[in-house]
């Protein structure tokens, strides 16, 4: 009569044989949903009391006009930027004591490939 094929089998055998046209039409569920597209998801850190949608339409929306957020996968939490807080700036040591150190090796390697060679 026909072979049925689950929704999960139908989709690996889509995945694995399918082509992507970025000029297709949007894909949707039986809902009318847009499936998401992994490949192309991406993350956004929003400040914790900024509105997500207010977010989206002022610094996404303007440069990928059909991104949508997914709420089943939106986290909350904090960053703690401990570099910012913590890090101490040591500034490089001068160029001449760097040359003179790699001078100093230059002249150990040479020894050793001489005791290696006689």
């Amino acid at each position: 009569t026909g072979l049925k094929l689950s929704a999960s089998e139908t989709k690996m055998i889509i995945n694995a044989l399918g082509e992507r046209d970025p000029n297709a039409k949007v894909c949707t569920d039986k809902k009318r949903n847009p499936e998401p597209d992994s490949e192309l998801r991406d993350t956004e850190t929003v400040a914790l009391d900024e509105d997500i949608d207010a977010y989206m339409e002022r610094e996404v929306l303007l440069h990928v006009p059909d991104a949508w957020v997914d709420h089943d996968k939106t986290k909350v939490g904090f960053e703690i930027p401990l570099t910012r807080e913590f890090y101490v700036y040591e500034p490089p040591r001068p160029l001449e004591d760097i040359e003179e150190d790699i001078a100093a090796l230059e002249q150990e390697i040479l020894s050793l490939l001489k005791d290696v060679t006689t």
